[in-house]
Order: C-alpha cells, then sequence, then structure tokens
C-alpha cells in the first residue's frame, strides 16, 4: 500500500472517535499493554513528559516541545488530532514522520492489528512511541487523547506529569462534574514524578492533592506561581508578555508567536514545567526558553490557535469548542477591532450546542455549516438552535461554500472567524496549506 492507501486502511478498519464517537472509546488499556508488549516497550527508551487536560494541553505541548529543541534536544511531539495530514500527530525536531514508515510500521504489522483489533488511537500511540524510539528521541513530550486514567498514553512514566486545567467535555466519559473530570485526568500522576497543575481552581484542588498525596508525588500550581500582568502584540505578529514570580519580573518581553490571549493562561504551566524538568536535570538556558517560544509555531508546526490566514478583510480560525475554549475566543473577539463580525461556525454531533451558543456574540452574521466528518452536526439543526438564542444566519453544506460566501460579504474592515469545531478548522486549513 502506498501511504494514501495505508492511512485510508488506518481510519477505515479502526474505530476511530473522529469518525464513530463513543464506538471508538475503549475503558481499559488491554490493547495497549498487549501492543507494547508486542514492540518491546519502546517508551522505556527515552524521557517522556505527559500532558492532559480540558483545554490548552495542545498548546503546552508545542512550546515544551519548542523549548526543548531550542536547547539542543532531540524532540518527538505526539498530539492529537491533526488538521490536514495524518503525520501531524507525531514529530521530532517538528519534523513529521516520515510517510515510508507510517507505511512500514502498518504493513509489518497489519497482522496483529487485525488480530488485536485496536483503536485508532490506541495503534497510532504505539506506532508514535516505536518511531520515537527507532529515532533515537532524547525527551518525548506526550499529549493524552482525552482523558488520562485510561487513555493509551497512560503507560509512561514521564519525568513530570502536567494537568493544565479541567472543564466539562466528554462528560459521557470523564462524568459529569469538574471533580470527576479532575480524577479521570489525575489518573496521569505517577509515583514520585512530580505534577504541575496550570490552573488553580477551588473544585479541583482536594482531587490533586488527594492523589498526589497518595502517590507520593510533589504538587505545584503553576498559576500560583507565575503571572502575567501585562502583554501586547507587535506588528511583526508576536506576542510579547512580561512574567512575574510574585513581585518579582523574572521573564522580561517574552516573546511568542502564538496569539491567542489565553495563551496567558498557558504560559505558566510551561516555564513550572521546565522549573520541574531542570530539577530532574534536564538543561534549559534562559536562551532556550526565549528562542523556542518566540519560533513556537514555526518550530513544531502548530495551527489553528488564533491563526490569521489573511487580512483586509481579518480572516481568523481558532480551535476552542467546548464552553470555556469559546468563551476564550470570544473575549478575543471582542478586543479585536472590526467593522463586522462574519462567523463561520459548526460543531459536532455529540455536544450539547445550547451553552457554546449562548456564549456567542449577538453583532455578527452566521454562517452555519459543518466540518466532512460523520460526527458533524447538522448545519440546519444549528442554525435552527441558534436562532432560538438571537442568533442570526443561514446554514452552509460545507466549510468551502460557507467560506466563500462570508468572503463575498465582507469588506476590508470586517472580521471572518471560523470555528466551533477543530474538524471544522481542519476543513478550512486544507486551503491554507502554509501559514500566512
Amino acid at each position: 500500500m502506498n501511504y494514501t492507501q495505508t492511512v485510508d486502511y488506518l481510519f477505515s478498519a479502526l474505530p476511530m472517535f473522529q469518525r464513530n464517537g463513543p464506538a471508538a472509546y475503549k475503558a481499559n488499556l488491554d490493547n495497549t499493554h498487549a501492543l507494547d508488549e508486542f514492540f518491546g516497550h519502546p517508551h522505556r527508551d527515552f524521557k517522556t513528559i505527559h500532558i492532559a487536560g480540558t483545554n490548552g494541553k495542545g498548546s503546552v505541548s508545542h512550546m515544551l516541545a519548542a523549548i526543548l529543541q531550542a536547547a539542543g534536544y532531540k524532540t518527538g511531539l505526539f498530539t492529537s488530532p491533526h488538521l490536514i495530514d495524518f503525520r501531524e500527530r507525531i514529530r521530532v525536531n517538528g519534523k513529521m514522520i516520515s510517510e515510508d514508515y507510517v507505511c512500514r510500521f502498518v504493513e509489518e504489522n497489519k497482522s496483529l492489528i487485525e488480530k488485536i483489533s485496536p483503536s485508532f488511537f490506541e495503534l497510532t500511540t504505539l506506532m508514535a512511541f516505536a518511531y520515537f524510539k527507532d529515532s533515537k528521541t532524547d525527551i518525548a513530550v506526550i499529549e493524552t487523547g482525552m482523558g488520562g486514567r485510561l487513555d493509551s498514553t497512560n503507560i509512561i512514566t514521564p519525568l513530570v506529569s502536567v494537568i493544565t486545567n479541567i472543564g466539562l467535555d466528554h462528560t459521557q466519559f470523564l462524568g459529569n462534574t469538574i471533580e470527576l473530570v479532575a480524577a479521570e485526568k489525575a489518573g496521569i500522576i505517577k509515583e514520585n514524578v512530580p505534577v504541575v497543575i496550570g490552573e488553580w481552581q477551588k473544585e479541583t484542588e482536594g482531587v490533586y492533592r488527594d492523589y498526589a498525596g497518595r502517590m507520593k508525588s510533589e504538587l505545584s500550581f503553576a498559576s500560583q506561581k507565575y503571572s502575567i500582568k501585562a502583554s501586547f502584540q507587535t506588528p511583526g505578529r508576536k506576542q510579547i508578555m512580561y512574567v512575574r514570580s510574585g513581585e518579582i519580573l523574572v521573564y522580561e518581553s517574552l516573546s511568542i508567536d502564538l496569539l491567542g490571549l489565553y495563551q496567558k493562561k498557558n504560559l505558566p504551566t510551561v516555564l513550572q514545567t521546565i522549573d520541574r524538568l531542570r530539577e530532574s536535570g534536564i538543561s534549559v538556558s534562559r536562551e532556550a526558553i526565549y528562542d523556542g517560544l518566540q519560533n513556537a509555531s514555526a518550530i513544531t508546526g502548530l495551527r489553528g490557535r488564533w491563526e490569521a490566514l489573511g487580512y483586509n478583510p481579518l480572516i481568523i480560525c481558532d480551535t476552542g469548542h467546548n464552553a470555556e475554549g469559546i468563551s476564550e475566543v470570544v473575549q478575543q473577539i471582542r478586543q479585536t477591532p472590526y467593522r463586522k463580525l462574519h462567523f463561520i461556525f459548526g460543531m459536532v454531533s455529540d455536544k450539547d450546542p445550547k451553552a457554546v451558543l449562548s456564549l456567542l456574540p449577538r453583532d455578527a452574521e452566521y454562517y452555519f455549516t459543518k466540518a466532512d466528518i460523520p460526527r458533524a452536526l447538522s448545519p440546519e439543526l444549528l442554525r435552527e438552535e441558534a436562532g432560538s438564542q438571537g442568533l442570526i444566519g443561514e446554514s452552509y453544506p460545507d466549510i468551502k461554500t460557507a467560506f466563500e460566501a462570508a468572503k463575498a460579504r465582507a469588506t476590508m474592515d470586517d472580521l471572518i472567524f471560523i470555528g466551533g469545531s477543530t474538524f471544522v478548522v481542519a476543513d478550512l486549513l486544507k486551503h491554507f496549506p502554509k501559514r500566512f
């Protein structure tokens, strides 16, 4: 099989949450352990950092990988989902896994795959671990897929465990309260491994202290160590931040090439994790922090985080897709100057749209649409629900049609925003293969 045929096989033959939803979820690690045993426990051959959380774990993972690469380490990065190419999920020093490796891995292990019948994510996780081992990776940043305790990535023993924050997402699997979700995420805490919590939250503090205490893990809250009181954006599309620890300015004019204002919540998590890595013997200079952050997306290929795709009119996309993520996006839209807002919006069908729609601005013209996946919510149903909440717009059968309609109506001083689902942004970015 060539690369296209191989990826088609992975997508069609293996249960995949993107396509199948709940049917792809495995409430145990049996398949992962079986695959890990077969491949000789490849994750034991390199150091790891484990990242979980409801929002921000992708940005935190990419920033950490960029810093470690700038520090001179051969750095692996495993994230999900991908936006355009499956290979985005698995990178070494920012470079995607080769098409040849993906083809060989599947071809050589096809009989095992058909015998064990793993999920798409279970197999992809072991492919990443095998690739990092074969690439002689020094250290790899591993992002969980959904939860933590039962996530396929949770067979590793990292140098640091990181939980960015907690929100109500995937409640059918993780629980319908903040405390229950936190307990699932806390499942990545390992014995005697320090754990960094990004955002202190009253509801979750007790959960983390209990888990960390039982595992004898040093617990720290990044938002209590570092704060960002001032930030601004430069004409060169960088975000400048001033980071304090208490009253002391510890990082001045820290430049980041990720423009979302919500990165002010993610950056303290990154810096606290670097502190813990240094304590474990990983050498990271201040210069590596500055260099890595100002080129984070360029180094790692991160896309879809308040990404500008064009100007006059301003075209922005963002992958925020739950209530917490959309709330951050809406705050940034309110701080962005525009004459008229054109909002291209789609969601998946297994999320309740009411909570998200209630957060959206009322002064926009909406273009309700859907991503090209089976889980996508019907644009007509979305428009009907939105209309009941005072959001006015039309429905469109796909992202391309909606985007063309918005561009035709927008003037030079308008803002076109595209979001609501990672998969909506993914479909859009197929028309923008490179960053602006």
